[in-house]
């Protein structure tokens, strides 16, 4: 698995067919506008399905997940699917508690998000 592009939170993992997986770097500096250069590296790559690798975030601050609502509609709007994958505990309560977890589902792995697998842990 090569690295196709670098950037400073982001770091695009891998492309498939139809999908382009992007590693999330924790970095709270960088929230602002996240949305928008993910969508731009979408329309880069002519790609509107996108796995969010997100085993490197701890937490999930309130600006993150507004930054992916906000993409997950823009993604929604051109028939395409935003999933995450590799979410700690803690993060996937916090979708919980937004009651997000239908919107922005988490799977254990990309092979999972792109399939739509639901996780077979126990909650």
């Amino acid at each position: 698995m090569s690295s196709l592009q670098v950037l400073s939170e982001l770091e695009v993992v891998d492309r498939g067919p139809d999908w382009l997986f992007v590693r999330l770097r924790p970095d709270e500096e960088v929230l602002d506008g996240l949305a928008g250069r993910l969508w731009a590296l979408l329309e880069k790559h002519f790609i509107y399905r996108l796995v969010l690798e997100m085993d490197e975030i701890d937490i999930l601050p309130s600006k993150l997940i507004g930054q992916l609502v906000m993409l997950n509609k823009r993604v929604l709007s051109q028939g395409g699917a935003l999933r995450l994958c590799g979410l700690r505990e803690g993060c996937i309560e916090s979708l919980r508690i937004c009651r997000l977890e239908q919107a922005l589902p988490n799977y254990d792995c990309r092979e999972d998000a792109v399939r739509g697998l639901a996780s077979t842990k126990p909650r």
